[in-house]
């Protein structure tokens, strides 16, 4: 069973909100508007959509969103708060790769680490999955800090990170350079409660996720080290990769 299939609940889900905040979620949208081109009424695709940081606020926009997410935790939040404001979010709980999804889509994202979950066999099949889903010129934002050029040049072998009042986190990480693969081992600890998980991160190198999005059928991404249109360099934190379909 991957990893990821039993991670995201209890803690790990609260540890994720509270290391999300306002301003960076601003920014998030101002980027994913100025990105993928969209107006009002198009269909959106939310890879990995959580509990809808992005996917409800653009659906206030006008927007029709569909969010797709393996914790059912997270997707029936979405769809609760969808619900309550009469916004037109679609939630789908489940793995992406096998998740029902019908139609085609103006443009789609996928924000957060999750974007390196998979060995390359899977990585590959992920990304010709949304390539398929999305139409002809649609774009596509990924989002990721798991990348060999940000995480090995300055490689945390140990990470200590109060979240919240009372609310820990540890990483411990391990790199398996023959997987190209980070094997982080984490400890949440809040209000005197303590879960542990492991998480496993495929550290690929920028080149190698152009090919791939290239080999999946979209055209030559675009490589930006923020959300204010600078051109990756190595080193930076965060690698927002903008690519249309072919």
């Amino acid at each position: 069973m991957p990893w990821y299939e039993n991670f995201f609940h209890g803690l790990t889900q609260d540890a994720w909100k509270a290391a999300q905040t306002d301003d960076q979620t601003r920014l998030d949208l101002e980027w994913l508007v100025e990105t993928l081109e969209f107006g009002p009424d198009d269909r959106l695709l939310d890879v990995f959509c959580g509990y809808g940081r992005h996917a409800l606020p653009l659906a206030r926009m006008g927007c029709s969103v569909v969010g797709v997410d393996i914790s059912d935790e997270y997707t029936a939040e979405l769809r609760g708060a969808a619900r309550r404001d009469n916004l037109p979010v679609e939630t789908v709980s489940g793995d992406f790769l096998t998740a029902p999804l019908t139609g085609l889509f103006d443009a789609g994202y996928c924000l957060g680490n999750s974007f390196s979950f998979f060995p390359r066999p899977v990585m590959l099949a992920f990304l010709r999955r949304i390539a398929d889903l999305l139409k002809p010129g649609g774009r596509f934002l990924a989002h990721t800090g798991m990348i060999a050029e940000s995480v090995l040049p300055d490689f945390q072998e140990r990470t200590w990170m109060p979240l919240a009042d009372n609310f820990f986190f540890l990483a411990e990480n391990e790199y398996d350079p023959l997987e190209s693969r980070m094997d982080s081992h984490l400890t949440y600890l809040k209000n005197g409660k303590t879960e542990t998980r492991l998480a496993q991160h495929y550290l690929y190198t920028l080149g190698e996720l152009r090919h791939l999005f290239r080999e999946a059928g979209f055209a030559e991404p675009t490589c930006f080290g923020d959300t204010d249109g600078r051109a990756y360099e190595l080193g930076d934190t965060d690698l927002w990769l903008l690519a249309e379909r072919r």
